[in-house]
């Protein structure tokens, strides 16, 4: 009796890659090797930069709060601090989204924050 060989399941299964290497140019979406190439470094890259992506976002709204800091006269590090004294628990997200679109209650917090580090607020 013949060994019985995969037949449509391996086609389904290559189907399969070959949705996952649709968009790209010449071999890399007709050829067999360089699909499954293709497809493997695809995810390689999107499994790094799903990571790198919070990453850049984390450091743009760190940017934000510290300018809204500087042009009320406290620096990014002391107002995180007073923050904590305070137990303000909003996170950096929200705090730049603050600081760009309400003014008056980031002035706000940047007095709360002062008052709970010891320090006379300083006028800008």
């Amino acid at each position: 009796m013949p060994r019985a060989q995969k037949g449509a399941a391996r086609r389904q299964a290559k189907n399969r890659w070959f949705k996952k290497a649709k968009g790209n140019r010449g071999a890399r979406r007709t050829q067999w090797r360089r699909v499954q190439e293709a497809v493997v470094r695809a995810g390689v890259n999107q499994y790094r930069d799903r990571r790198l992506v919070k990453r850049e976002y984390r450091a743009l709204w760190i940017t934000r709060i510290s300018a809204a800091c500087k042009q009320r006269g406290i620096n990014y590090s002391r107002f995180i601090a007073g923050l904590k004294a305070a137990n303000i628990g909003l996170n950096r997200k929200m705090l730049s989204e603050i600081a760009i679109h309400e003014p008056a209650a980031f002035d706000t917090l940047v007095e709360t924050a002062t008052q709970a580090l010891g320090q006379p607020a300083a006028a800008a």
